[in-house]
């Protein structure tokens, strides 16, 4: 609900502020008093473009505040959603600064004009003559099919189904695209792993072949240096392990009269014992070194392989070349098990696809079992709001052999024929502003309790109408107002008499120049003010006794 609205140096508005009522609320006033431009102000903090040209005063902000007060869930998500302060009440904020630019705020919070846009949309249903937007839509007339229906429950299981299938879908779509891959590929992929697992590589066996390889190309000097040193300690003229030993017995017996030499004789002795393991070790190491043209011929085959594996890979050790086989065998594996995956995918699409057509059929059912009584009741208050001839049909159609889409089967299409021709077409085609006003406002009476409609604005949807229609279109909207707040700017006595709290729109002087002004009427003043919109400026006293009766004083 719209409680207060604050305008400052907009147009030709200096400064005005409006206490709305909870219910019906009637704006009136001569025409060029400014209602448009109040309703200007108004589109401000639902995100129209911003304009400087609206500043009255050049070297001033403009301001618009709105004050709302709602509570729905959608609006408690949005506000957490985009890390708004919570608060009993709702403050839009627009302002427009001197060159031009605009900023918004909600709870004093900076917000974008896209913001601003998705938040109004659930505060406020503003329908302006000319405005064929929201009856044209087909989210509209979906939405109004089923508020009526009461599908919202098989809507909601139906979401969940759709939801699941576009993924299992997309799921399925995805591995035919790699089963596709896979097929392109299998042939290559499966020449490297076949090549790869005749080479029959070990872990690091190339490094150990080429150490290998060294060694046994360099045997025969390495045996010479070994036989050299083995001969040097152990078996020369004077070997240096039986010269050490001679040595340290020379020391032995002159032990007892040097503090000192029992140290170096277990010295020498230690190093003789060493240079003997040394000489023993040394044999058993030339023992094994063998010069073998074999051997060092597989090792230069298995290298020259392995050489060119790793250049053709781009590789570098044995590691990456098994990884890479490892990595071939994965993908020829996978391309072995994705059929049987797709079956099982598509096993899921087939049974969520029974499942979603279901449920389809039956949102189905409930539309169309509701398209007559619908028609029938909108068609009838057609007539009562001065369209006779008017006729409006809902148009479902879809089958279960059709397109599943987010919303079922159906596609809903309003078609009208204004004039009993049987011609009916596409209504956001063939409609006129004041057609179409009505229309919605209609449609609107009928589905407003089922879809919980925000705040409803019309501005000047009785155009072209009067007399009994005027009245009627009153009427409906004494109703619409009983359950949520309306607001209406209107030319016509008949609904201006159905107001819960009548403002009046006012031109007014101050110095040289023209203000407009709004303030809201007394019993008294609301008499007077719907004479004048039946018998002129000077009302008679029958204008005036038909106005007593119209706002029932």
């Amino acid at each position: 609900m719209l409680s207060r609205l604050y305008i400052q140096n907009y147009a030709i508005i200096d400064e005005i502020e409006i206490h709305f009522s909870n219910k019906l609320n009637i704006i009136t006033g001569e025409t060029g008093a400014g209602k448009s431009i109040v309703m200007g102000a108004l589109s401000l903090i639902l995100g129209e473009r911003a304009d400087s040209n609206v500043l009255l005063q050049k070297d001033k902000k403009c301001y618009v505040e709105g004050y709302f007060k709602a509570s729905t869930k959608s609006i408690t998500r949005f506000l957490k959603e985009n890390d708004l302060d919570e608060e009993e009440q709702i403050i839009i904020r627009r302002e427009i600064a001197v060159n031009g630019k605009s900023r918004a705020f909600i709870n004093d919070t900076p917000v974008t004009v896209s913001q601003l846009q998705q938040l109004s949309s659930m505060l406020v249903d503003l329908h302006q003559q000319f405005d064929t937007l929201a009856l044209g839509e087909s989210d509209f007339q979906r939405e109004a099919i089923d508020a009526l229906a009461g599908t919202e429950d098989l809507l909601k299981k139906y979401a969940g189904v759709y939801t699941q299938l576009r993924q299992a879908g997309k799921k399925l779509a995805d591995l035919k695209s790699q089963k596709d891959s896979f097929n392109k590929e299998a042939d290559y992929h499966r020449f490297l792993y076949n090549e790869l697992e005749e080479a029959n590589l070990t872990e690091n066996e190339l490094e150990e072949a080429d150490a290998e390889l060294k060694l046994l190309s360099n045997s025969e000097n390495i045996k010479a240096a070994l036989t050299k040193v083995f001969y040097e300690l152990s078996d020369g003229e004077q070997p240096l392990v039986q010269h050490l030993k001679q040595i340290a017995n020379s020391l032995q017996s002159y032990t007892d009269y040097h503090p000192s030499l029992p140290a170096i004789v277990q010295r020498l002795l230690a190093a003789q014992i060493e240079l003997s393991d040394l000489a023993d070790e040394t044999e058993s190491i030339n023992d094994k070194v063998n010069h073998d043209p074999q051997r060092m011929e597989l090792l230069n085959e298995r290298l020259t392989l392995g050489y060119k594996l790793l250049k053709k890979h781009s590789l570098h050790t044995t590691a990456e070349l098994l990884s890479l086989k490892d990595d071939l065998e994965t993908k020829l594996q996978a391309a072995l098990n994705v059929d049987e995956e797709i079956a099982l995918v598509e096993a899921e699409v087939t049974q969520l696809t029974a499942k979603a057509v279901d449920l389809a059929e039956k949102i189905s059912a409930k539309r169309k079992a509701q398209a007559k009584p619908f028609e029938d009741k909108v068609n009838n208050l057609l007539t009562q709001v001065g369209m006779p001839n008017a006729r409006l049909k809902a148009d479902i159609t879809g089958s279960s052999e059709d397109a599943l889409h987010e919303y079922g089967l159906d596609n809903i299409e309003f078609l009208f024929d204004a004039n009993k021709s049987n011609r009916f077409a596409p209504v956001r085609k063939v409609a006129s502003g004041g057609e179409l006003s009505r229309l919605m406002l209609c449609i609107k009476s009928l589905v407003a309790a089922s879809m919980d409609l925000p705040t409803m604005i019309f501005d000047e949807i009785d155009t072209g109408i009067s007399g009994e229609a005027a009245k009627q279109v009153g009427v409906i909207m004494k109703e619409l107002a009983t359950s949520r707040q309306v607001i209406s700017i209107t030319h016509q006595p008949q609904i201006a008499g159905k107001a819960d709290a009548h403002f009046f729109v006012y031109k007014q002087m101050a110095g040289e120049r023209v203000k407009t002004n709004i303030r809201q009427l007394s019993k008294d003043e609301r008499v007077t003010a719907i004479a004048k919109m039946l018998g002129g400026e000077q009302p008679s006293a029958a204008a005036l006794e038909n106005a007593r009766e119209m706002v029932g004083v």
